[in-house]
């Protein structure tokens, strides 16, 4: 499918050409859903951690006799139902991720993509770059482009000036090409994609665009 090319000055620069392989999916919520799920359980810290009975300093003395004291019978005092004891089953540090294959991840990418084109959503951008590196003209360019939630996906490497006059607009994010991702695309409004960005994934999913080529 063809798209418009537009600048940053909100005028425009031709078309370019969407490869339906990687823009035209029917998107699915549950594939979404699942690496979505993904990437929020990868970047968990899982540092969580409470003392157990082993671990927290109380006397080891019995702190009662054994039998006549009418009370039930008891040894140390580290352990769960005593005031300053450990925690029985409590939480300890471990790694939340879940796995997903390489292939189900470009897919989620891909649906992600999908997504946003049928909603409208996406927008080629000619090139990502400023030579003030002034937030307050970047601003105003955007808001000129009517962009208030945006993450803008350039080529290999970020213009440092555009990088950062955006860094300090809010809900906008700017990532290179290779931190495209499917949670930072759904969580923004529009996704902003420079010609190198179209290019870098048309190089990156060339092998389904052929196949797809095929099956036609």
């Amino acid at each position: 499918m063809k798209t418009s090319v537009t600048t940053l000055e909100a005028k425009s620069a031709g078309e370019i050409e969407l490869a339906d392989a990687i823009f035209g999916l029917e998107p699915r919520s549950d594939i979404l859903h699942r690496m979505v799920r993904w990437q929020q359980l990868k970047r968990m810290a899982g540092t969580h951690h409470a003392q157990d009975r082993s671990e927290v300093s109380v006397t080891g003395k019995k702190h009662q006799r054994q039998k006549g004291s009418g009370n039930a019978r008891h040894g140390d005092k580290s352990v769960p139902q005593w005031r300053g004891g450990g925690k029985a089953f409590g939480p300890k540090p471990r790694s939340h991720a879940i796995d997903l294959t390489k292939k189900f991840r470009a897919l989620a990418l891909r649906h992600a993509l999908s997504a946003k084109a049928k909603a409208g959503n996406i927008v080629v951008l000619d090139t990502a770059s400023s030579t003030e590196g002034k937030t307050g003209a970047l601003k105003k360019q955007f808001a000129t482009l009517g962009w208030k939630s945006a993450l803008i996906i350039d080529g290999a490497a970020l213009d440092d000036g555009f990088a950062r006059a955006a860094r300090n607009i809010p809900h906008i994010d700017v990532l290179p090409i290779a931190g495209i991702n499917v949670y930072d695309i759904l969580r923004r409004e529009k996704l902003v994609l420079t010609k190198a960005a179209v290019e870098a994934l048309d190089v990156r999913f060339a092998d389904v665009t052929a196949k797809a080529a095929e099956a036609k």
